[in-house]
């Protein structure tokens, strides 16, 4: 039976370590002890919000809603009182959880709180980990799958976060999808650094080992020093945005001892975003190990992989996973007939993995699918032959009409990103009156006293792309402004031109 859905039953060893941050830490046993004595606080709650710092705290907070069968909402710590607000008059929990000692914002004032740690402590939890075969001293009644596990609020980059409801079937159906892919099993050990209040950090990379029967390791804030340690004490994945493995491919020239431990990972995974190809090369070169991406949204939890036992083709996010459909379609939703990897079209994808609803936004929920089922995505990709996807950008921000082309930020990018003269770029699109749109490049120069000229950097990519494809406009910038997950938030990068 699996260790996460629909109980929590031990089917691995109940000594195995289950979750470990920093010092911290709790076996299969002791977490189903510590979730299984909170759970019965929450049966009654509906929905529960979750202060969801990267803590012990949080991931047993979520494993108790789950046993409980109420719905999680997790909170972003660094959210504003405004945001904070909204989505709590959205989702209208009953409580919150968190730990003790915690300052909690205004805007949260009126739930009430259980403190997560009294239960972690609770008296008992040794006894039951001292005693094999021991299960969780309360187990979830029978749960429709179809049964909402999660609120989770989106960016909110055009108006107030929407809450997408993903059931526990999307969730389950995902995680195994991706051990198929990723050919995850118990035996892994998860080591992270990721915020748990997103898709990628809570439901990959904490539920994501538990229906494995693995163990995860978090690193709290994430540092070279500590993937180093943790991948040469036994981890055997890593999983990423792709700031962090910027940061690793920057510092392995002069670290030998980060090549070794990441030459010994089993897989390294890249998410969220875009990883650039040349932090790919580079982080292969220096380690004999290539990065894989995979591609999702909140809405749709995970789409595509690289898989582990697929070539792992820089720049591309790989092929659909099991039980997904994915297609591309035209701006006027017909269905691309070809796969050429240069024919552009919108993502659309179908299957158990997509959310259920907006919350409480049926005019959105409405306007996000087709008449047939198919998600609406906004991302921008091309197909190869061979089913691969490529992401060249959001439709809304990444995609440039220009002279008649249809061009892709993304590779853009990648391109800039090839000069050593560039630190960090992007690539947006402006009004032209003879092209319909420019594209402007906005670059983080890697020495500002010797920034590449626009018209180097122009050539630069024309010879490596097309020349309908050179940037037009250039901007210098000291730092791109990106979000909690390492995205460049384009709408910030406004212009007068």
């Amino acid at each position: 039976m699996s260790p996460l859905f629909p109980d929590l039953t031990l089917p691995v060893p109940p000594d195995r370590p289950a979750l470990r941050f920093g010092d911290r830490s709790l076996t299969y046993a002791e977490l189903a002890a510590a979730a299984g004595a909170l759970a019965p606080r929450l049966r009654a709650a509906g929905r529960v919000a979750v202060w969801a710092t990267p803590t012990l705290e949080t991931a047993v907070g979520v494993v108790a809603a789950l046993l409980a069968g109420v719905t999680a909402v997790p909170l972003n710590p660094k959210s504003g009182d405004s945001e904070l607000g909204h989505i709590v008059k959205d989702s209208a929990p009953t409580l919150i959880l968190t730990a003790p000692g915690t300052e909690l914002p205004a805007a949260l004032g009126d739930l009430a709180r259980v403190d997560v740690v009294d239960v972690v402590d609770v008296e008992g939890v040794e006894d039951v980990a001292a005693t094999p075969g021991r299960t969780a001293p309360y187990a979830v009644e029978d749960v429709p799958d179809t049964t909402p596990a999660f609120v989770v609020y989106t960016s909110g980059t055009t108006g107030p976060p929407k809450g997408a409801v993903i059931s526990r079937r999307a969730v389950a159906t995902t995680l195994d999808a991706l051990a198929d892919a990723w050919q995850w099993t118990g035996d892994d050990v998860l080591v992270h650094a990721l915020p748990l209040f997103h898709v990628h950090g809570l439901i990959l990379g904490i539920l994501g080992p538990l229906r494995r029967g693995g163990s995860v390791r978090h690193l709290g804030r994430f540092g070279t020093e500590g993937v180093a340690r943790e991948l040469n004490a036994g981890a055997t994945m890593l999983f990423g945005v792709p700031t962090m493995y910027h940061r690793i491919a920057e510092a392995l020239p002069s670290d030998p001892d980060l090549a070794k431990a990441l030459a010994r990972a089993r897989l390294l995974v890249s998410g969220s975003a875009a990883l650039p190809v040349h932090d790919h090369e580079r982080i292969a070169a220096a380690t004999g190990r290539r990065v894989i991406e995979r591609y999702g949204m909140t809405e749709t939890l995970m789409n595509t992989s690289v898989r582990a036992d697929g070539e792992p083709r820089a720049g591309t996010v790989g092929v659909p996973l099991p039980g997904v459909e994915l297609r591309l379609v035209e701006d006027d939703g017909t269905p691309l007939t070809a796969y050429d990897g240069e024919s552009v079209g919108e993502i659309q994808v179908r299957g158990p993995n997509l959310f259920t609803e907006y919350l409480n936004r049926p005019d959105a929920t409405a306007a996000a699918f087709t008449a047939d089922g198919w998600f609406r995505t906004g991302d921008m990709a091309v197909r190869d032959p061979d089913g691969y996807v490529r992401i060249v950008g959001r439709k809304a921000t990444d995609l440039i009409k220009s002279g008649g082309y249809k061009i892709g930020a993304g590779e853009i990018e990648n391109a800039l990103l090839e000069h050593p003269a560039v630190k960090e770029a992007a690539v947006t699109g402006a009004p032209d009156p003879d092209l319909g749109e420019r594209v402007v490049a906005w670059i983080v120069p890697a020495d500002p006293g010797a920034r590449p000229t626009p018209e180097e950097l122009a050539a630069h990519v024309a010879a490596r792309l097309a020349p309908h494809k050179r940037p037009r406009t250039v901007h210098y910038l000291g730092s791109l402004p990106r979000n909690d997950m390492g995205k460049i938030m384009k709408r910030a990068l406004k212009t007068d031109d």
